[in-house]
């Protein structure tokens, strides 16, 4: 059996030779450049393929991009759909303690006293009226009186511009005639 690498076949030709005879180095001599240790020929491949990484890069952060942007804009929907949610629940309970109350006789009784002036049978209610004919102290609320809208001061200007223009329904004031009789006396 030949011992291994023995055989011709199996050398591999050294980068300094055609023929694949390997020459001497000497010490002081550098060695020869090999074509993988230039920068012309790599140089351009590495700038190719750098190329094309950062062009799979930047098309992948943009569809990337979206997806984040979608989840984002989700959360913040959900988020404020969850504040509506603790808002409703809120009212809903306020609602219910208003319901649970308004089914209470005594709370039904002290309304009715509040509001309309109510009395008990067997009590004497007393209302104090003032010198004008108004009544003192609490009156019944039953709702807010409606509010006129407020029109803009342009409106209301040309409305009183048209309003003076009109012929008003109050009788003018009278204008002096000369009577026949003061004539004669002239």
């Amino acid at each position: 059996m030949a011992a291994r690498g023995s055989s011709p076949s199996s050398r591999r030709p050294t980068p300094g030779r055609r023929d694949g005879r390997s020459t001497p180095r000497t010490p002081g001599r550098p060695a020869p450049a090999t074509p993988a240790a230039t920068t012309g020929g790599s140089g351009t491949k590495f700038t190719t393929r750098a190329l094309i990484l950062l062009g799979v890069a930047l098309t992948l952060i943009a569809s990337y991009t979206a997806s984040v942007h979608a989840w984002w804009q989700q959360r913040s929907e959900i988020a404020a759909l969850e504040a509506q949610n603790r808002q409703s629940e809120r009212e809903i309970a306020e609602l219910e303690d208003q319901q649970r109350r308004w089914s209470d006789p005594a709370f039904v009784r002290q309304q009715a006293r509040e509001r309309f002036g109510w009395v008990m049978p067997g009590e004497v209610g007393y209302r104090v009226i003032g010198v004008d004919g108004e009544l003192q102290g609490q009156a019944s609320t039953l709702e807010e009186p409606e509010v006129a809208p407020r029109t803009p001061w342009l409106e209301r200007l040309w409305g009183s511009v048209e309003q003076a223009g009109t012929a008003s329904d109050e009788p003018a004031a009278p204008t002096p005639t000369k009577t026949p009789a003061l004539e004669s006396d002239e």
